[in-house]
């Protein structure tokens, strides 16, 4: 028999609090008041000289704990970081005001710092709020009495998945409010796997963000002991929620660092306090900018000799990418990130007293040495001797050999630290130029932390690949340049990339949350020519059209953007001009811009932001980009998360570069965008070849699993599948005929067959009559996934079987669905969107947008009535009570906003019918909630609960005692579910 989970939980508080940890378990606190209690003798503990020994009186320590309550996890979040490393509440004592020190982040394991245990913490519910339900916690891990890791756990009949999905069903009612809204971290674990995440709203958590252990060498630490022992000790626990925490401004979420950029950091903080250089491998697409900002701003908190750290990058364009995360990443952050926007403010940085972090280009750098210092003065004394680190993003592309040989003899007191997704190796080795470095490690020193694409694609960090090479395959050398630059050609690309990507767009996505691709050519004159093709076939002036069905998902696909360089050469300087002021000017016209070529940097910055979609005024439809073609901008160092294709109409490029242009499409995004997509349109045998050497050398030697796979053998795959699982059920209605021991195995064939078959349809090459000579179809498919689904919910309620060694969870999601359809969570998100829009503290509000997004919110809402007609009511109501009272809404979660009003609406019917029928309110509510396939969970029961002498009662013409039970079953059945059920999402 599996453990039981008390069991569980006694050994991983056992485990905090042993041997030399400072852990102290306290089973005295169960309650709020409690916590109270305990935080507010800390807090007097720490300050006992400031309060003059005289305990905070009741209305002091109500401010202090409403200070301490916050809105949201990331405001809490802004309050932990402190001032100067002090977390502080301010209470005004007679004519002074105390600033009492909550928490000091540079007395980890020492000085002030309390750690505390608690278990089974009472959550419960509201007083004034008849719908919150009491819910009981975990284990949770307290710093100075403030709760910041709060951990669920499960045993081995169940998956780390039911503690995520407790933890999200927790955020939605409320519960983590108070004191408890403290908490930045979360963990989940069976016990034999175990993972973390950072918290925020139950809408914005995204189970492909939660995060195992790996240890320094890349070895997965997934027991639930070891992970304690390797993560939830002190000092590591205490570090995790203050020195690897980021909080991003612009998207106003909470992050915490992925153990490989933990590991980074510490192996950069190593080399420094040796004086030592070296560079860090980091894949593209794992987080590197984050990790560079981590790794500067702590080399300076952590090491007093250095005096200045700088990140040093390339190019006015990433410039602002990567200025613009810095700046977020530090909004809040206790050192100033300062970023400098001409050299002279570059020269006054660095020759000022202050320990700080800056933010430059090379160009700067390379200026200010050759030719604004000079020798003898004071400013170039200061600055030559100043003890330095420089860390670069983009390490290759940023600074050549040369350049960083100059500026090394320039600073001769600094120390190096490259950052690179694909380092130069002797394989593909720079040209030798005089007896400059060849190679990362001959320019920077050795790799100091390596995490390769090969285990980055196996941790979940970053998506796999599927790779399509597409375009004749018999085609002479002689023939290629003439049948690439055709129309011809182009437009068999443009036919492959509208018309045959449905799933690629992530079209059955809905509306708004579609994905991106991006279109690269060998040259500005090709994309030009691509670009107006695209406005041709829109405007039904070329013999390709668009379908009708992508036209019926999206009316106004695909929306185009273009990027490239105005001043290429001076040829063709002045017609690059014109052209872009065409697409300028329908660029403005789409998106309601104003851009002029004078002020094309600003273009593609908003550029930049519309296809990150980071920001929630993105998540509209209207504002959103669909195809974008470059040449080579954005291929390197832009992110996009979103962007799901790159099509590439152009020659193979480097090893590195594919890995880097690649690297565009495989970030984590939603639960449905499983990989990135290549597809390439020339010379498929050359790609193919080019494509494998490259992920070869970058996967440290080989691939050892799939990265990246081809057509065939993905349809070889969904072949197997579905005559595998068709040898235990040839039809869906044979499957409820199986054993219990079969139908286990058919829903791990199912899953098998669901995952293949949503592979395929991501292939140019699928279409659906394909499936006809295999007897398939989706609504075969269709037909499997409902008898999946009954199957599913028949074997969660049978006993555990301890013979079984992999129970059935449920901790799997179809991907093979057609979902055209909006739902109530995206609608929740749209919502929340629209509130944060509400806040505009800046700039002046802007009513005629304000009614344009609410109108079209109202149309989503309205659309989704079509599914959920009493939800649909419900969130309208939300609206019009919005359009009628928005500071009301300003800084609310609106997830528990419309929980609570849906709670309300459901125990309003529930009401209603306790009181028609005489019985006790909590007994419908628990057979409400636990009606599964049009039964109760228990009917004679809340038969014998009902008070029939009561009923006879006040009842004229009442019932028999039999017609009674036979009436109070049939109306709970086709009354009152009918009613709520569409509440109880």
């Amino acid at each position: 028999m599996a453990e039981l989970e008390s069991v569980i939980e006694k050994r991983l508080i056992d485990q905090l609090c042993r041997g030399e940890s400072q852990w102290t378990y306290r089973p005295d606190i169960r309650t709020e008041e409690d916590l109270w209690n305990n935080f507010k003798y800390i807090l007097e503990q720490n300050n006992k000289a400031k309060l003059d020994d005289i305990p905070l009186s009741k209305s002091e320590f109500a401010k202090v704990k409403n200070d301490v309550s916050h809105a949201s996890f990331y405001d809490a979040g802004k309050w932990l970081v402190g001032e100067n490393g002090k977390v502080y509440v301010h209470v005004q004592r007679g004519n002074e005001t105390l600033h009492l020190v909550v928490m000091n982040n540079e007395h980890v394991a020492g000085g002030s710092s309390v750690y505390e245990v608690i278990n089974q913490y009472q959550a419960f519910k509201e007083e004034n709020d008849e719908n919150s339900r009491n819910r009981r916690f975990d284990v949770t891990l307290l710093i100075n009495g403030i709760p910041l890791i709060h951990i669920e756990l499960k045993n081995k009949e169940h998956s780390y998945m039911d503690g995520y999905r407790q933890i999200k069903k927790y955020i939605a009612e409320g519960k983590f409010h108070g004191i408890f809204s403290n908490v930045q971290m979360f963990v989940v674990s069976n016990a034999i796997d175990t993972k973390y995440f950072s918290a925020a709203r139950d809408t914005e958590l995204n189970k492909k963000f939660l995060t195992g252990w790996i240890d320094r060498e890349n070895v997965p630490v997934c027991n639930y002991i070891d992970f304690t022992q390797a993560v939830l000790r002190i000092p590591e626990a205490h570090e995790m929620v203050t020195k690897y925490t980021v909080l991003d401004n612009d998207k106003k979420k909470l992050l915490i660092l992925r153990p490989y950029q933990i590991h980074a950091i510490e192996a950069m903080r190593e080399a420094s306090k040796a004086g030592k250089s070296g560079y860090i491998w980091h894949t593209t697409g794992s987080g590197k900018t984050m990790t560079s900002y981590k790794a500067t701003r702590n080399l300076l908190m952590d090491i007093p000799s250095i005096q200045k750290t700088i990140f040093l990058i390339d190019r006015k364009d990433l410039d602002m990418q990567t200025k613009g995360a810095f700046q977020s990443y530090a909004n809040n952050d206790t050192i100033e990130v300062d970023d400098t926007e001409h050299v002279g403010s570059l020269i006054k940085k660095l020759s000022d007293d202050n320990r700080q972090m800056i933010v430059t280009t090379r160009q700067k750098m390379q200026v200010m040495i050759n030719r604004r210092l000079k020798e003898g003065t004071r400013e170039y004394n200061k600055i030559k001797s100043l003890k330095v680190a420089f860390v670069v993003d983009e390490c290759h592309r940023a600074v050549t050999p040369q350049t960083k040989r100059d500026i090394e003899r320039f600073f001769s007191n600094s120390i190096w630290f490259g950052f690179t997704g694909t380092p130069i190796f002797e394989e593909n080795k720079y040209e030798q130029k005089g007896d400059l470095p060849q190679t990362t490690e001959e320019l920077y020193g050795p790799c100091l932390h390596s995490y390769t694409i090969k285990e980055a694609i196996h941790d979940g960090a970053v998506l796999g690949f599927n790779v399509e090479n597409l375009g004749p395959k018999d085609i002479s050398k002689d023939e290629e340049e003439k049948y690439y630059h055709s129309t011809n050609h182009m437009r068999n690309v443009l036919n492959i990339i509208i018309n045959q990507s449905l799933a690629r767009f992530g079209m059955q996505n809905g509306r708004g949350k579609t994905y991106e691709a991006m279109l690269t050519v060998e040259s500005i004159a090709v994309a030009q020519k691509y670009y107006d093709m695209i406005l041709k076939i829109k405007a039904g002036e070329d013999e390709l059209k668009i379908s009708d069905e992508i036209k019926k998902i999206l009316p106004d696909f695909p929306k185009v953007a273009i990027t490239f360089s105005v001043s290429e050469n001076e040829e063709a300087s002045q017609v690059n001009q014109d052209s872009m002021k065409r697409y300028l000017a329908y660029y403005n016209k789409l998106f309601g811009t104003k851009y002029a070529i004078d002020n094309i940097g600003i273009y593609n910055n908003n550029l930049n932001d519309r296809l990150a979609r980071k920001q929630k005024y993105y998540a509209d439809r209207e504002q959103q980009v669909d195809i974008v073609i470059v040449v080579d901008r954005l291929l390197t160092g832009f992110d996009a998360p979103c962007l799901s294709t790159l099509f590439i109409d152009r020659p193979p490029m480097s090893p590195q570069g594919l890995i880097q242009a690649f690297s565009r499409t495989n970030r984590l995004f939603d639960q449905n965008k499983e990989y990135g997509q290549i597809v390439t349109f020339r010379n498929p045998k050359e790609y193919k070849e080019k494509i494998n050497a490259a992920l070869v050398l970058y996967s440290k030697g080989g691939i050892g699993q799939a990265m990246a796979e081809d057509w065939d053998t993905v349809l070889s795959n969904f072949i197997l599948s579905l005559k595998t699982i068709r040898t235990f059920a040839p039809t869906p209605t044979d499957v409820m005929g199986l054993s219990k021991k079969q139908k286990k195995t058919f829903i791990k064939l199912f899953r098998d067959l669901d995952h293949d078959y949503a592979h395929l349809k991501s292939f140019s090459a699928f279409e659906p009559q394909m499936l006809e000579q295999y007897e398939f179809s989706q609504q075969v498919y269709e037909d499997y996934a409902a008898v999946y689904n009954n199957v599913l919910e028949e074997l969660k309620k049978d006993p555990p079987d301890d013979t079984v060694e992999d129970p059935i969870r449920d901790d799997y999601d179809l991907v093979a669905y057609n979902k055209f359809k909006i739902d109530f969570e995206y609608i929740v998100e749209l919502l929340q969107g629209f509130v944060d829009f509400l806040d505009q503290k800046d700039i002046e509000f802007n009513d005629e947008e304000f009614e344009h997004k609410l109108s079209e919110l109202k149309e989503i809402v309205k659309e989704f009535a079509d599914d959920n007609p009493r939800l649909s009511d419900l969130l309208l109501q939300v609206l019009n009570e919005i359009e009628q009272d928005k500071a009301k809404f300003m800084g609310q979660d609106m997830s528990v906003i419309i929980n609570k009003m849906r709670y309300t609406a459901i125990d309003t019917e529930i009401e209603k019918f306790a009181k028609r029928w005489f019985v006790p309110f909590d007994a419908v509510k628990y057979e409400a909630y636990n009606y599964k396939d049009g039964e109760l969970a228990n009917g004679n029961k809340l038969k014998e609960l009902a008070d029939y002498a009561g009923y006879k009662a006040n009842t004229s013409d009442a019932l028999s005692k039999l017609k009674f039970n036979i009436m109070l079953i049939r109306e709970f059945k086709e009354n009152l579910m009918p009613e709520i059920s569409p509440l109880i999402v």
